[in-house]
């Protein structure tokens, strides 16, 4: 059964635009559907998720999370202890973009391998023109 959405009109054509421009205001950027990623094994405090980003600065955690709240994806919990503790969490509404990530996760893993599968025919290819 074909999935795809059905685009005949103007119309038609210009809300489906609206709508992918809508979903990329709100998860754009390399982070924001990474940390979700990191948050779908349970809660973690600020550090435990740069620590899994790697490469992410302080002040862009910081920013990104920032914006999923605003958003309601993740919920932020601040408890009174010394030091004060502060614990990110994705909240039910997160969920609504799982089968987006999924579907992400499954391109990119298959987009990796053609891309590997290229690299190696075209090995095999300057192999055959050297001999």
């Amino acid at each position: 059964m074909n999935n795809k959405p059905i685009i005949h009109t103007k119309e038609a054509c210009n809300a489906a635009v609206n709508a992918v421009r809508d979903t990329l205001y709100v998860v754009n950027g390399k982070w924001k559907l990474p940390m979700l990623v990191s948050l779908m094994t349970g809660p973690k405090r600020f550090k435990e998720l740069q620590r899994e980003l790697e490469s992410i600065t302080p002040k862009v955690l910081s920013k990104e999370l920032r914006d999923l709240e605003l958003n309601g994806f993740i919920k932020r919990t601040v408890y009174d202890t010394t030091p004060v503790t502060v614990i990110y969490e994705r909240t039910d509404y997160a969920d609504s973009l799982s089968n987006v990530i999924n579907e992400m996760r499954e391109w990119g893993m298959n987009h990796r391998e053609h891309i590997k599968q290229m690299s190696r025919d075209e090995a095999e290819a300057r192999k055959a023109v050297a001999v």
